[in-house]
This record gives C-alpha cells, structure tokens and sequence, in this order.
C-alpha cells in the first residue's frame, strides 16, 4: 500500500484499514489509527507506521481516543513483528540481569530462530537483537535524561550494570555514558567554519574524528544547533587537528577531487542508521539511487521512508553523501540544508 492510498484512507477515516498501519502527526507527537475521528492532519505533518511500537520507539503517544495501540495487527507478518516489540520491551522491563536471544524469543513465540530473524528484518530492515540493542540505548537516555543516575539508567534500560553499558560505548553513543548523561559535560568538542560554493560551512569534531558538518548562512544558528546537541559539552573554537580536516574538506570543494578525503568520523546512530549511512558511502559521485533503492540493497523493501529518515538525520553532510538519493519520482526531496544546496551538490558532481 502506498503512502498515497493510506493518506486517502487517513482522510476519509478508513475503518478497513484500522490494524495494517497507524500514522503519527508531527505537530501533535500523537499516533493514531486510520479511523480516528480527530480532525484531518496537514499531510506534511503525516508519517506512517507499520505497527504502533515504531511510533512509540520515534516519541509518538497513542491517541487516547481511538487507542491505536490496541487494535488487532491484520497482517500476520505485521503481527509476529509488533509481538516481537512487545516482548523485547517485556524483556527490557523484566530480565535486568540477562542479555535478549533469539533462542529466548523463539520459545516465547513458538517460531524458530531463523523464521523470526527473516520475517522481522523484511518490515524494519534489522535484526530483533539490533533493535534491542536500540531500545536499550533509547530507554538509557530517556532515563538519564529524567534524572537518574548512570548506574540506574543502565540498570533500568536492561543492561544489568553500568559496566555492561560501557562496553563498546563509544559505538553507541560517540562520548562515554556519563558524559552524554550530562548533556555532553566533560566531551571535548573543537568547531572551526569555512566559506565555501554551498555558503558557509561548520566542521566539528571530537579527539575521534568529525562528528557534524553543516551547511547554511549564519555563524550563530549554526553553532547553536551544535550546542543544542551537546548542551553541557566543552564546544570551542579549533586551533588543532580539526584545522586539518576542515581544510580536507574544503581542498575536496574546490579541487572537484572524485575521491572524498580520508576524514575519520566520530558519529552516532542506531543500528539501522549506521547501515543507511554505510550504504551512502557506496553511492559514486556523480551516481543517485532512490530511497526505494536503498532499501533494497539493505534487504528491506519496505523501509524507504526509514531509509529517508536516516538520510536527513546525517549529521555528516557531504563526507556521507546522502545529497545522492533521490524521490522515485526522479525529483530531490527533503535536504536538511536546503533542496538548493542538495541541486547545487549533484550539478557539481555531474561536472566531474
């Protein structure tokens, strides 16, 4: 079904559609089934859903007229996968101490391992241990973030301890657990600008590696949106190594090199981010695919609008290229700087 045919039945409030998807509205933070009888959202404040608990995992709240998040799932792939959710957050809730299986969800649903594995991959383009994985790092932060301490916060997200959580931290979240915990307090972040045929430029980076690289026409808004990321982070004015990497970044601009330069990153993002930005990286200059496309490649046909979301969510624009894909309408849709900086992009490429 495509996004047309649900926003028409969101429209005339389908009841026939109640159980195959629910849209969230962006300007509410609510969630609701097809039928709703709440007044009809602007469509470009409309994303769609498979089941209720990827609204919910993206901060969407059940409308508590409608009560999407009880209506029985149709499809039944649609609804072995929103069981799957629910038992993972069951098992994040209730088994602190000891680390998801597929072994342990195979004998929970009665399906085998592999049947399991293949049926949740084709909706949501990860594996069932990939998204526990997420959940646990999204339930740490909502944690952290109402005021509980490291050690809970972990305890709490399911990770048994706080050393559990620190293993491969780095991979989650970019900095270590405590510092995000304080909004970035004790992460080193140096920022440097440059001027450059997309306007001005800001690179930002840790001790890793270049964790933002954004585009626009003010210093100050800028720079704000770094701090608004890192509120608590110690965020100055480069006078290191970042002075390299951001004059890579601008030799690459100017000299229209094919090749982009070796710049080592330091970003964070869910499993299924992270392969979205990988898949980025193996696009050509000068070469597009649809977001349609690069669902395909990631084995899950269905995810085109998440493969969007991880797009624009890129906070390394241009190094990951995410300016080369495009609408399967051939045109440019959504660029977080600007659909003229992302034309600007593909012209330049095309010219080498």
């Amino acid at each position: 079904m495509t996004n047309e045919a649900r926003l028409n039945a969101v429209m005339i409030r389908d009841k026939n559609e109640d159980g195959r998807f629910v849209y969230g509205v962006t300007s509410t933070g609510i969630y609701c089934r097809p039928s709703c009888p709440a007044r009809n959202p602007k469509p470009e404040n409309v994303r769609f859903f498979d089941v209720p608990e990827l609204a919910e995992a993206e901060g969407f709240r059940a409308c508590r007229r409608c009560r999407p998040d009880l209506v029985k799932i149709v499809d039944p792939g649609l609804s072995l996968t929103r069981q799957i959710c629910q038992l993972v957050e069951r098992h994040i809730r209730e088994y602190t101490n000891e680390k998801l299986t597929l072994g342990w969800l195979a004998n929970e649903t009665g399906y085998s391992e592999d049947h399991l594995s293949r049926s949740f991959k084709k909706i949501l383009g990860i594996s069932p241990i990939d998204y526990y994985d997420n959940r646990r790092t999204i339930a740490f932060k909502e944690n952290v973030k109402a005021g509980e301490t490291v050690s809970e916060a972990a305890y709490g997200a399911g990770f048994g301890s706080a050393s559990r959580l620190y293993e491969k931290a780095h991979a989650r979240l970019g900095m270590t657990p405590a510092s995000y915990a304080k909004g970035g307090a004790g992460a080193e972040i140096a920022y440097a600008f440059a001027e450059c045929f997309l306007g001005l430029m800001l690179v930002a980076g840790t001790r890793q590696g270049v964790c933002a690289v954004y585009f626009g026409d003010d210093k100050a808004k800028l720079l704000d949106e770094l701090e608004r990321e890192f509120p608590k982070a110690e965020i100055a004015v480069d006078v290191g190594q970042l002075a390299d990497w951001t004059k890579a970044i601008v030799d690459f601009l100017q000299e229209q090199s094919a090749a982009l330069p070796e710049i080592p990153l330091d970003m964070y993002g869910t499993a299924f981010q992270r392969r979205v930005w990988q898949a980025l990286l193996q696009i050509g200059p000068g070469k597009t695919k649809t977001y349609r496309e690069l669902a395909m490649d990631l084995g899950a046909p269905k995810s085109a609008r998440a493969v969007g979301r991880a797009c624009a969510t890129n906070p390394v624009s241009l190094i990951v290229p995410c300016h080369r894909v495009i609408g399967t309408d051939g045109k440019l849709h959504g660029y977080r700087w600007g659909l003229e900086r992302k034309e600007a992009l593909r012209n330049w490429e095309g010219e080498l």
